[in-house]
């Protein structure tokens, strides 16, 4: 069967929504690793196991400013009876030559200064005087304003077990120490642990690159005025944020009328800077769908492997749906309904797991859970489609319907954190009924 006829005999069945997602993920392939500095790779996934190369911390250091000393001399120590010790200097942070803490003495040490050599333990500076004579005190003075306090005599007012208040060499991660899986999504903490050990780049699987346009002549950008039978475009910012929000890096494009030249002509042009592509509108069986018009025959002769699939899917809302390669590059497109519910529905179910497909993750969908049905009357649902229906589901167990069935309601959606799943064969849903929620947030 040709590459149109199969296409043709494609869009005569109703498709279910796993095999469309099945065919989905099974074309879609995760982008390449490349090197990356630490900050180009946030958000991006690891490829390969990080071994920590040393310790970390390298050395034994201070978690207190305070004074080095060794236990002995501070056993027994009061405000009373304090132990009086000679003060031999200052360990700061990032000190290299060492002073040697002998016995009856102490070195000022401060927050992340290595632990000197014959020094036990370290006491708070809040244990002690500071070197002034008097009593207990909340903290050292400035070393420019007291040069002196490297020198003298520290009253300690309170004992310190071996090793008080020392960061252990190693204690937080060992040399050779398993630092991050493969697989691992790099956020703020986990740069910081790659640059704790010294790595300056990563070998990563980059942010996929999406790109979202909404179609129809009758769509304005929002802060201009609407004319007669105008509407402002919210699908292509809805997806564009919803397209980052899943890890992307995305790029919006304007609005584009109803002409199905201008449209291919803007998809060859977004290509260039394209991992995937999503549009949105005209993929019904109307006169002015102009996606399916435009995409339906690419790729039959010219590109060799790409091509729109367009489906008929047992599933409310989003029944119409695209799906295909485009260009030399075989770049996936995903045409998604124009309704904003249809279309905001069908990207969580087919277009978010495509894009966490491209990153290289293992689990690529949303976490699903089991809730109990808490609604005034019966949720119906139209029999052999999966239906989809906004919900706020609660910490007690239940999810509660938000706004009705209609693929319009953007305010509803903008009021939901989940969506209630009524299965194919299930045409009536009572209160109480425990029911599949996919979580939004």
């Amino acid at each position: 069967m040709s590459t149109a006829a199969s296409r043709t005999a494609g869009q005569d069945r109703i498709w279910s929504v796993d095999e469309h997602l099945q065919d989905i993920l099974a074309t879609v392939r995760p982008l390449e690793p490349i090197e990356l500095q630490l900050l180009d790779a946030q958000g991006c996934v690891l490829v390969d196991d990080v071994l920590a190369p040393g310790s970390l911390p390298p050395f034994d250091n201070s978690s207190m400013d305070g004074y080095a000393v060794r236990v002995a001399d501070v056993a027994g120590a009061s405000e009373e009876f304090p132990a009086v010790l000679d003060v031999v200097g200052d360990v700061a942070a990032g000190q290299r030559d060492l002073l040697h803490v002998g016995p009856g003495q102490a070195a000022r040490i401060m927050t992340g200064a290595p632990l000197p050599p014959g020094a036990e333990t370290v006491v708070p500076v809040e244990w002690t005087d500071g070197g002034l004579g008097e009593g207990p005190v909340s903290g050292m003075r400035a070393a420019g304003l007291d040069p002196g306090g490297a020198r003298g005599l520290v009253r300690v007012h309170r004992p310190a077990e071996a090793r008080a208040h020392v960061r252990a060499k190693g204690s937080d991660v060992r040399a050779g120490d398993l630092a991050l899986e493969a697989g691992t999504v790099l956020g703020p903490s986990q740069i910081a642990l790659l640059a704790a050990i010294g790595r300056g780049t990563v070998r990563v699987r980059p942010r996929p690159r999406v790109v979202v346009m909404s179609t129809g002549s009758e769509l304005v950008q929002p802060g201009e005025q609407l004319g007669s039978g105008q509407i402002h475009d919210s699908n292509s910012f809805a997806l564009t944020a919803a397209a980052r929000d899943a890890g992307a890096i995305a790029y919006r494009v304007g609005a584009v009328a109803d002409d199905a030249d201008i449209l291919r002509s803007t998809i060859e042009d977004q290509l260039v800077r394209a991992d995937l592509m999503v549009t949105t509108g005209g993929v019904s069986v109307g006169a002015y769908d102009v996606v399916k018009e435009a995409l339906s025959h690419v790729g039959d002769e010219d590109e060799p492997g790409s091509g729109i699939e367009f489906r008929k899917l047992a599933m409310q809302p989003g029944k119409p749906q695209g799906f295909g390669a485009i260009g030399a590059d075989h770049i996936p497109l995903l045409a998604l309904p124009g309704n904003p519910v249809s279309s905001y529905v069908s990207f969580e179910l087919f277009v978010r797991p495509a894009i966490r497909t491209l990153m290289g993750l293992a689990d690529v969908h949303r976490p699903t859970m089991r809730a109990t049905l808490a609604a005034d009357k019966a949720l119906t649902s139209p029999a052999g489609r999966r239906q989809f229906l906004r919900g706020s589901h609660c910490d007690d167990g239940t999810v509660r319907p938000v706004g009705g069935s209609g693929s319009h309601l953007v305010a509803a959606l903008a009021h939901a954190d989940a969506l209630i799943v009524v299965p194919e064969d299930v045409t009536s849903v009572e209160p109480g009924t425990e029911v599949e929620v996919v979580l939004l947030g």
